[in-house]
C-alpha cells in the first residue's frame, strides 16, 4: 500500500481548490514524511484533554507514516490478546506477534507517552486506548463504498469493519440492473448520487473499487460530497486538493514486489550453488602455493592458516 502525497505545481481548475498529485510512498520507510496526529476530544475540559492528563500526553504529535501503519498493526494484535485475557504484555512477545524488533516498537510505543515497566511490561488496556486515541478510533468513520464488482460486493459485505470503527453506509454504482438491490444490507446508490448521498450521512472515507477510467470521476464526487480521506484500489493516481488523504492498493504493485523476493532468493540459491565447490579465500589451496602446513612458501614468506 502507498501513500500519495507532493503537490501539482499548477493552479486547480476556476473555482476549485488546487489539487495535488502526490507521488508514491512506500508506508514501511521509517524515514517517510510524518503524520500529523490530532488530540482526539476525550471526557474532561473539552479541548482534548482529559481531566488530570498533561497536556503533553495528549498534544497533537508528528509521527512517521510507517510507525502509524505500524501501530494500526499492534492495536490488532493487542485485541487478539484482551479477548484471550492477557492483561499485560512484554515488548519482546508484542514485537514477536507484530512481526518487528523490538527496539522498533518500543520507539513506536514511545510517541504514545507509553515506555512500559521493567519486569513487567505494557499493560493491554492501556496500550489499546492509547493507539486508538492517536489513531482517532474514539469515534465511527462512515465508510462509502463505490464500485460494486466482485471486490465491491466483498468490501460491503465484510462484516469486520463496524466492530472497528468504519461502518459501510453507502454504496454506489453505475450499472442499472444493481441500482436499488441491496448488498449486505444497503441498497446500492447511483454514481450521480455521491455528492448529496455522502453529504447527508456524513460520509468521512471513500473507498474506490473502479476500473481505472471511472476513478478520478468517482474521486471528485467523493470530494465534492465532503469526503476527506479516500482508499483507492484502482491502479491510477489521483488528482485531490490538498487536504485529502489518498492511500493507494495496488494488488498487482504488491504481487510484482513478492516476486522479485522470489526470483532474488532464487538467484541467491543458484549463487550459493555455484560457488560452494571453491576453496576458502585465504587457504593455500586458492592461494595456489605452499605446502598446506605452516612454514614458509615457496616466496619464502609464511603461509596464511585461516582457522574457523
Amino acid at each position: 500500500m502507498v501513500t500519495q502525497r507532493g503537490r501539482r505545481d499548477e493552479a486547480g481548475s476556476p473555482g476549485r481548490p488546487p489539487r495535488r498529485t502526490r507521488r508514491q510512498d512506500t508506508p514501511d520507510a521509517d524515514n517517510a514524511p510524518t503524520a500529523e496526529i490530532p488530540a482526539v476530544p476525550a471526557e474532561g475540559n473539552g479541548r482534548g484533554v482529559p481531566n488530570g492528563d498533561a497536556p503533553e500526553a495528549v498534544r497533537a504529535k508528528s509521527i512517521p507514516e510507517a510507525a502509524v501503519a505500524r501501530l494500526a498493526v499492534y492495536l490488532r494484535v493487542l485485541s487478539g490478546m484482551s479477548e484471550q485475557g492477557a492483561t499485560t504484555v512484554s515488548s519482546e512477545e508484542l514485537s514477536q506477534a507484530a512481526g518487528v524488533n523490538s527496539a522498533k516498537l518500543r520507539k513506536d510505543l514511545s510517541y504514545l507517552g507509553s515506555y512500559g515497566t521493567r519486569g513487567v511490561g505494557y499493560e493491554v488496556s492501556v496500550l489499546v486506548s492509547q493507539i486508538e486515541r492517536i489513531l482517532g478510533l474514539t469515534r465511527q468513520h462512515k465508510v462509502a463504498v463505490v464500485g460494486i464488482g466482485n471486490l465491491g460486493h466483498a468490501l460491503a459485505n465484510y462484516g469486520g469493519f463496524p466492530g472497528r470503527g468504519f461502518p459501510v453506509e453507502a454504496l454506489f454504482d453505475l450499472d442499472p440492473d444493481l441500482i436499488g438491490v441491496p448488498v449486505g444490507g444497503l441498497p446500492v446508490s447511483h454514481m450521480d448520487d455521491i455528492p448529496r448521498v455522502c453529504a447527508e450521512r456524513g460520509i468521512s472515507i471513500g473507498v474506490i473499487a473502479t476500473p481505472p477510467t471511472a476513478a478520478q470521476s468517482v474521486c471528485d464526487r467523493l470530494v465534492a460530497g465532503g469526503v476527506q480521506c479516500i482508499l483507492n484500489f484502482a491502479p491510477v493516481v489521483l488528482q485531490v486538493p490538498a487536504h485529502i488523504e489518498v492511500r493507494k492498493v495496488d494488488l498487482a504493485v504488491e504481487l510484482q514486489i513478492l516476486s522479485f523476493h522470489v526470483a532474488r532468493r532464487a538467484d541467491d540459491a543458484a549463487g550459493n550453488q555455484g560457488t560452494s565447490g571453491l576453496p576458502a579465500v585465504g587457504s593455500p589451496a586458492e592461494n595456489g602455493k605452499g605446502s598446506g602446513r605452516n612454514g614458509s612458501g615457496p616466496d619464502g614468506g609464511r603461509e596464511m592458516v585461516v582457522r574457523s
